[in-house]
């Protein structure tokens, strides 16, 4: 693998680990109600912290990529998808350089897969 996209790996690996502030980390309206069920503030928070949990211990499998910028996984009965995409530092634009903090803000997206 290259040093660039070893790079854009680590760099993703830390937004899945909570260890990048600069991230987003945004959750569908559907996956959200699909997971917490009864639709109660109390619900969403608890399948909110299950689905980042999961993706924090989640393994990659070997033919996944050298980015390590998305997954599937299931969590109780539900099948769960992430992606992280590169924005330029004022989320308009692709970024130009993702292998670059400094100009890429990373977004990851969690959804059902109907969301995708």
């Amino acid at each position: 693998m290259s040093d660039h996209l070893a790079r854009i790996a680590e760099l993703n690996d830390r937004v899945r680990l909570g260890l990048d502030r600069d991230a987003r980390v945004v959750m569908t309206a559907t996956c959200l109600a699909a997971l917490a069920g009864d639709g109660r503030r109390s619900s969403e928070a608890i399948a909110q912290a299950a689905v980042l949990a999961a993706i924090r211990r989640y393994a990659f499998a070997s033919e996944a990529g050298p980015e390590r910028d998305r997954g599937e996984f299931t969590l109780g009965a539900t099948t769960i998808r992430f992606k992280i995409d590169y924005y330029d530092r004022s989320l308009e634009w692709g970024s130009e350089n993702p292998a670059d903090p400094s100009v890429t803000v990373r977004v990851m997206t969690i959804m059902l897969p109907e969301d995708d």
